[in-house]
Formats: structure tokens, sequence, C-alpha cells
């Protein structure tokens, strides 16, 4: 294949980032079909004009979410996303799922919300020495296991005081919990997609290689800094 026909004004950056290959044919989704420009040996290649093109309007969407003050909730536990997810919510101070889906987290928030108040509860009566004035030696050894065991569990969710306003979501096939509470929520879903992935599972897919962590931090990057223009408009 020429690989010159992936590359051309604003594609350059995502083809530099490998953001162009996809799956094996065989594990396609059907709904991926008009993204696939080409293969490269067993492995096929994306159109990265329409992947762009995506990303642009993704951009556009974070950019107006801000503006609105709107709470985006980015998950990404697999390993080639998760450092990148991290980062980015740390960045925006908005929150973020780097591990393991806490199931409910949308559809049971009420729950999830009893969760973050006793851990934020704990942790305060720890810093501020009140625990050490009302329980034993050992029942403060079973209150911190409680601490640390709630503090990796909710790590990135901490500061959720409600149900975000949107999801963005590296892979959503990996990611089924939460695309599927996104869905029964009616919450707007930005995803990171690769040609295994059904198109449906997102309202505003950006098609491209999420198994690369190049290409994740690439977009999830970019989505970033049009969030950070979004606040300053």
């Amino acid at each position: 294949m020429d690989t010159n026909t992936t590359t051309g004004p604003g594609v350059a950056r995502l083809f530099e980032a490998g953001a162009h290959f996809a799956q094996v044919k065989s594990r396609r989704h059907p709904s991926m079909r008009t993204f696939v420009l080409g293969a490269k040996g067993a492995v096929e290649i994306f159109d990265l004009v329409k992947t762009d093109a995506q990303l642009a309007q993704a951009k556009a969407v974070m950019a107006a979410l801000a503006r609105d003050g709107k709470t985006v909730l980015i998950v990404g536990g697999k390993r080639e996303a998760s450092d990148a997810v991290r980062a980015m919510g740390t960045r925006l101070a908005q929150p973020f799922v780097a591990g393991r889906w806490l199931g409910g987290t949308i559809t049971n928030f009420v729950e999830i919300k009893k969760r973050i108040d006793r851990l934020a509860d704990l942790s305060e009566k720890r810093e501020s020495g009140e625990l050490g004035k009302i329980y034993t030696k050992l029942e403060r050894i079973r209150i911190d296991r409680e601490i640390d065991r709630l503090q990796e569990r909710l790590e990135g969710v901490k500061t959720l005081a409600k149900r975000p306003d949107a999801l963005i979501i590296v892979d959503t096939k990996h990611e089924s919990h939460a695309t599927k509470e996104a869905k029964q929520a009616g919450i707007p879903v930005i995803a990171v997609m690769s040609s295994d992935c059904d198109l449906k599972d997102a309202t505003y897919p950006i098609v491209t290689n999420d198994a690369s962590r190049t290409a994740i931090s690439l977009i999830l990057s970019e989505l970033a800094s049009a969030f950070e223009q979004g606040v300053k408009a």
C-alpha cells in the first residue's frame, strides 16, 4: 500500500503517531468498513482524513462542554490508555477512571456517591487526628485499610459530585460496562475506537488505533487543549 495516500494536510501528525493502524480484517466490526482505506499485510489501514475530521468535531464538542461548565468523565483502564487518561484528568481537573470500571458509577451514582463521601469523611478524620481519639489501635488499622481500598477504587472520581455530562472512552469494546451505562443514562460519549468496536456505541466517534500509547496520548492531548480553550472562551 502507498502510505502517501494516508498523509496530507492535517493528518501527518496522526500518521506519525501510528493512528492509521486498525485491526486485522477478521476482527473488524461491520460498522467500521467505510473507515478502512486498505491493508498492509494482515493489518487494515484507516482513512486518516476521516479520523482527522472526527477529531475536529470532538474537539468542538469538548470546547462547548467546557464553555458550559460541564463535567467530563474520562475512561480508559487498559495499559495502553491508563497513563494518558490519568494525565488528562489531572490536567483538566476532571474525573477519570484509569483502572477497572466500578459498576454503577453512572447507573447507581447514589451508591457511588455514598462511597465517595465515606472516603472523604474518613480521610479528613484521619488527617485531623480525630480517629485516634475515638477508635482503638486495631480499629484504626481496619479503617486505614478501608481508606486504602476506597482510595484505590475511587482514585479519579473522588471529586465527582453528580453524574457526568459526557464521557470520553478509550476503546468502547474493552470498556463495555462504562459504554453500556452511558448509553442507558443517555449520556453522550466521545470514543477513541478501533475497527473492532461498534460505531453505534459512540455519539462522537474517533476511529483510530486505540492500542497505541502514542496515538491515544496525541488524541487525548488535543481533546484536552480544546477543553482548555473552551474554559478561556
